[in-house]
């Protein structure tokens, strides 16, 4: 899987209220370019949020699962995309204390065409976009979005 971690200068729970807000998933997820619906229990797993890749005209729709989560500190998602395919995708968050928590993505294709691609080539494009999302992630934790508690 390829890893990307980045330090950020907002606490786990701010980090949260945005990832645990699924309507701001297109917000900060480079190639997610709008949210349909959202199911009502999302984060948990099981709940899907429903999206559309792309550009438009140009848009696919589907959806995203989550399949493991731990409140404040892991998400675990299964991202489709047909037909370019699905993904894993790992989110954590490490809480340093203070206004300080490390956040790390990491990815890989699972099925479909993106799993064909070699790895030594599809490593590095999934590294550039998901620095972008993390950098993404941290503007909105800090200007505080997110799900109101």
């Amino acid at each position: 899987m390829s890893t990307v971690t980045q330090l950020f200068k907002s606490p786990a729970a701010a980090i949260w209220k945005v990832i645990a807000d699924g309507w701001l998933y297109s917000g900060w997820v480079v190639g997610a370019s709008r949210i349909r619906a959202v199911d009502e229990q999302w984060p948990q797993v099981g709940a899907k949020l429903h999206h559309s890749v792309g550009s438009w005209p140009f848009l696919i729709d589907d959806s995203t699962r989550v399949t493991k989560m731990e409140p404040s500190q892991k998400l675990e998602l299964l991202a489709r995309g047909w037909p370019l395919g699905e993904a894993k995708v790992q989110i954590t968050l490490e809480d340093l204390g203070g206004s300080q928590c490390r956040v790390s993505i990491s990815e890989d294709a699972v099925r479909g065409p993106g799993k064909v691609v070699p790895k030594a080539l599809r490593d590095p494009m999934i590294s550039v976009r998901n620095r972008e999302t993390l950098r993404r992630l941290e503007l909105m934790a800090a200007g505080g979005a997110g799900r109101k508690s």
